[in-house]
């Protein structure tokens, strides 16, 4: 791993600063809806104003073409400041766009990147299925290719915010002859397409931020194929690469002020047994001292990442690593959470809504990979170990 530090790099992270220190919305945020997405374009068009959008895109799509470095410098302070996350902008920013960067054409990236970036243009992901979502190459969701066109049938589910995107990077089988990883393609799919129905879903934690996507031979042209017709496995890996590595940088640094969080309440609420404070009970404070250990631990993993990754264009399997290790933090650090506050920790009121960031822990151990499918890919493709038996 290099660490990296220089004076420009400080007065880069103090421009940061600054930015954000005056630009950062304050008050209620829509958390769901057509106002959620609204609200999220908008931040997005401030932030493209500002020249803080796409700070490591290239200079060519609208972006300032800064180092990985200077683009992890802004994630940072982004978290730090507590501005908006990405939300229905996250598969744009964090799949879609950096995906069309190495593997697209000239012509998509010219239609589709700079829309990304001034905030005119949101996306979601169309690859997990009713019987195919951790085993995503067993996917049935088909294309049939009709001249210069593709028609699609068939359904996607668990679509983050499919409801209220304009494009959807869809994974499907366009070679029936072919099973599992071959003749599969990534496509560009317009969400207004005629056959596209889309019905939200709501979820445990109450918003209604997934959706389930129904193709009756929506009719796609085959210039919106990325990467090539049939190469469809290779350019999702490179999605997923993007998403496992460093997608998540501004959550773990909330994970880290939310370990502080609970380490405060600790300090000041009453002990479970009416006796002094709950962080001098036996075994509290070394429980919070791991989870705070673990968060440091996690952050070394992904500047590791970030170091390998500035030599590589695209993520390799590393990725993996850290977003098995996030996913599971997550869940442990929010379970601690109402194990130690007890019936207080239900309270939906206050700077800490421990309920609902509870119930919204379970998708960092499921999304883009269940830990399961995490683990299998770290043992076979970074260790090297026998790949698990498959079902016939």
């Amino acid at each position: 791993m290099r660490i990296i530090a220089s004076p420009e790099l400080d007065r880069f992270r103090a421009e940061c600063r600054d930015w954000l220190a005056g630009n950062v919305p304050r008050g209620p945020i829509p958390i769901d809806g057509e106002a959620l997405r609204d609200f999220d374009l908008a931040w997005q068009r401030r932030q493209y104003e500002g020249g803080w959008a796409g700070v490591s895109w290239p200079k060519d799509y609208g972006g300032r073409g800064l180092s990985v470095i200077e683009q992890l410098i802004w994630l940072e302070e982004y978290a730090r400041a507590g501005a908006p996350q990405s939300r229905s902008m996250f598969v744009a920013l964090s799949h879609a766009g950096p995906t069309l960067i190495v593997r697209g054409s000239e012509a998509q990236k010219q239609r589709h990147l700079l829309p990304i970036l001034k905030g005119e243009e949101n996306w979601c992901q169309g690859f997990s299925e009713p019987g195919a979502g951790s085993d995503l190459a067993s996917l049935k969701c088909r294309a049939v290719v009709d001249g210069d066109e593709l028609v699609v049938t068939g359904t996607k589910i668990w679509t983050t915010y499919g409801h209220l995107a304009r494009w959807q990077e869809l994974l499907v089988r366009t070679d029936p002859g072919e099973t599992r990883h071959r003749g599969l393609s990534w496509v560009i799919c317009d969400m207004h397409a005629p056959g596209l129905e889309v019905r939200p879903i709501r979820t445990m934690s109450g918003p209604s931020h997934f959706a389930q996507c129904f193709y009756d031979e929506v009719r796609i042209p085959v210039a919106n194929v990325v990467g090539g017709l049939n190469n469809g496995w290779q350019v999702a890996m490179t999605t997923l690469g993007f998403e496992r590595g460093t997608g998540t940088v501004m959550h773990q640094i909330e994970l880290a002020e939310t370990v502080d969080a609970l380490i405060a309440e600790a300090r000041t609420r009453p002990a479970r047994s009416g006796q002094g404070r709950l962080i001098d009970e036996e075994g509290v404070a070394g429980e919070l001292a791991t989870l705070r250990m673990e968060v440091m631990a996690l952050r070394s993993l992904t500047a590791a990442s970030i170091s390998r990754g500035m030599s590589e264009a695209v993520p390799g399997a590393e990725g993996n690593v850290v977003a098995l290790y996030f996913g599971e933090l997550t869940r442990r650090v929010h379970g601690a959470a109402l194990d130690l506050l007890g019936p207080a920790a239900l309270a939906r009121s206050g700077a800490h809504d421990w309920a609902f960031r509870y119930l919204e822990s379970f998708k960092w151990a499921i999304g883009g990979g269940t830990s399961d499918i995490r683990r299998n890919t770290i043992g076979e493709r970074l260790l090297g170990l026998p790949r698990e038996p498959r079902a016939i």
